[in-house]
């Protein structure tokens, strides 16, 4: 290389954008820990594609390791407090496992609030900035959001008006949705979504509510043959969910992770997580019609008579944030005016 080539290479290489070159011993592998399958919506199309984003992003000095399935030990209720306590660095779980410990998030799982997936987590990642992080302080969180409408499918009898559900064994997600579901006359049965499909084959629920996203990574469209939609916006329920990591891990990250982390979080991360969530839903939704199960409906009438019945769920949920010292009115309606907003198209 003769000198008017090296200068010219030396002076590319400073017009060149800085970039992060990490060696081995500066890699930063962040361990997720999680509740659901390595074939899971949540692995696939939104916790896999993220790690591979922050990875190109930081030239690989950024990776994320997955452990689906609990493999890393502990039950799907103790996953917060995991992060919190910095067993693992990610985690990514519902708030409803440990019912009551953090309420305010709870005012998109209340009956009849929710829109689409998209919808309900752009409208959590809006009202997150301001209203959750002081409720999940103890960890750093990535993103809020909320899956698509939830369905009620069961075993042996169709449901199709309130009369359908009395008595009726319903696996459910959150204590709001509880609530909601013993409302209508359900007998509700609380137990971590993987232990579902085990409880619908020995006959210890008759059914369950979950979104039609969910429904093949768990087989539930075997193991059930009656799929019942509550339509409209909003519908029926939507449990939320939470990426959270460990403050101190987050803490101690270089400068330069940290503001690639910060780019991929918030509302990019609820928009990534909705808009999966909203396009897994049509696979559910075929993997129970290749098995000719029956999808059906409720009424207009019939949804009017299931909003009338759950509305003292919403009663309930403000007396109770009033008692912890909230405005539950103002986040009520600040939740709504969110939801409306972010359902109306761009």
């Amino acid at each position: 290389m003769d000198r008017r080539q090296f200068l010219a290479a030396g002076a590319a290489a400073l017009a060149a954008p800085a970039i992060i070159r990490p060696a081995s011993a500066q890699t930063t592998t962040l361990r997720l820990h999680h509740f659901l399958p390595a074939g899971s919506t949540f692995q696939q199309q939104v916790a896999e594609p993220w790690a591979r984003d922050l990875a190109a992003a930081t030239n690989g000095a950024l990776r994320v390791e997955m452990f689906p399935s609990m493999t890393l030990g502990g039950a799907p209720p103790a996953l917060y407090d995991q992060a919190r306590d910095g067993v693992v660095d990610l985690i990514w779980t519902l708030p409803g496992n440990t019912p009551g410990r953090f309420p305010v998030v709870e005012v998109f799982e209340l009956p009849f609030m929710a829109g689409s997936a998209t919808t309900n987590s752009l409208a959590m990642a809006e009202f997150g900035e301001k209203h959750l992080r002081q409720e999940f302080r103890d960890t750093h969180v990535i993103g809020w959001w909320a899956h698509d409408p939830g369905l009620i499918h069961t075993v042996n009898r169709p449901v199709t008006r309130l009369e359908d559900l009395q008595g009726l064994k319903l696996r459910f997600p959150t204590r709001q949705t509880g609530r909601a579901l013993e409302a209508l006359g359900a007998s509700t049965v609380g137990m971590p979504l993987p232990q579902a499909p085990e409880a619908l084959q020995r006959g210890t629920v008759d059914g369950l509510v979950v979104p039609w996203e969910v429904v093949p990574s768990l087989r539930i469209q075997e193991l059930t043959k009656f799929h019942t939609a509550v339509p409209g916006v909003p519908s029926l329920y939507t449990a939320t969910f939470v990426l959270a990591m460990n403050r101190r891990r987050y803490t101690d990250l270089p400068a330069e992770l940290k503001r690639v982390l910060d780019q991929h979080s918030g509302m990019a991360w609820s928009r990534r997580a909705g808009m999966a969530w909203d396009a897994a839903a049509a696979n559910g939704l075929a993997s129970a019609r290749a098995r000719n199960n029956t999808i059906q409906s409720l009424s207009t009438a019939e949804v009017a008579r299931w909003r009338d019945r759950t509305a003292s769920v919403s009663r309930q949920w403000l007396a109770d944030v009033r008692g912890r010292g909230h405005n539950g009115d103002q986040l009520l309606a600040e939740a709504q005016s969110l939801i409306q907003k972010h359902s109306r198209p761009a």
